[in-house]
């Protein structure tokens, strides 16, 4: 249920594109966790911020209907390209649907199988990102940046989202279970990170961003 918070934010910040909103509807109709999908006020954040910042090759590990993943291609405009990592092709009909209602599906790359093992083959191509966006296992969140460091340019940004966990990592005693775990580590390994600075963002269940020196 939408808080009256949410509502009144949503309804004062630049609404969705029709194929954002297509995807959005599918992702609730077809999916068992339609709450996994970044959703209006965070997709306009994606997209804003890569505009921003002017990124033009972006990097999203954990796909799941690619709504996110539109966000970036709207952010890199013509010409920009978005490299997407997803495990699971289950989805795959639905999301390439979507970004096809966009008219700019060609932006986007599908790269289906391990993200650990698939960034090995973008490092050994000699890939690099200006944007990099980490949404998938929170168990492998420390591996994922590691892995991206050395892809990511100098000056370029990294977002984690879900740092916060519903509020599990802040909780005493912290949660044994391994996803709260990884995002522990995580957490406290990027604060004490001499190559980046961060901030965490209370945006839905905390959104990080973390900048190259």
């Amino acid at each position: 249920m939408e808080s009256a918070s949410d509502k009144y934010i949503r309804e004062h910040s630049t609404p969705q594109s029709e194929a954002l909103e297509w995807i959005e509807k599918q992702t609730n109709i077809h999916t068992n966790y339609p709450r996994m999908l970044s959703g209006r006020v965070q997709g306009r954040f994606l997209t804003m911020l890569t505009e921003l910042c002017g990124a033009r090759e972006v990097l999203e590990i954990g796909c799941f209907t690619g709504y996110s993943a539109l966000c970036f291609a709207y952010g890199v405009g013509e010409g920009g390209r978005v490299d997407t990592l997803e495990i699971n092709d289950e989805l795959e009909e639905l999301t390439r649907r979507g970004w096809e209602r966009s008219g700019i599906a060609d932006r986007i790359t599908l790269h289906i199988g391990d993200a650990l093992d698939t960034l090995k083959t973008l490092s050994a191509e000699g890939r690099c990102y200006d944007l990099v966006y980490i949404d998938a296992n929170k168990r492998e969140y420390q591996d994922y940046y590691e892995a991206v460091m050395p892809l990511l340019r100098q000056g370029g940004l990294i977002l984690a989202d879900d740092t916060m966990l519903g509020g599990k990592v802040c909780q005493d005693p912290v949660p044994t279970d391994k996803q709260t775990q990884g995002l522990v580590r995580f957490n406290e390994a990027l604060a004490s990170d001499s190559r980046v600075e961060c901030v965490m963002l209370p945006i839905r269940d905390g959104l990080t961003l973390v900048r190259k020196l």
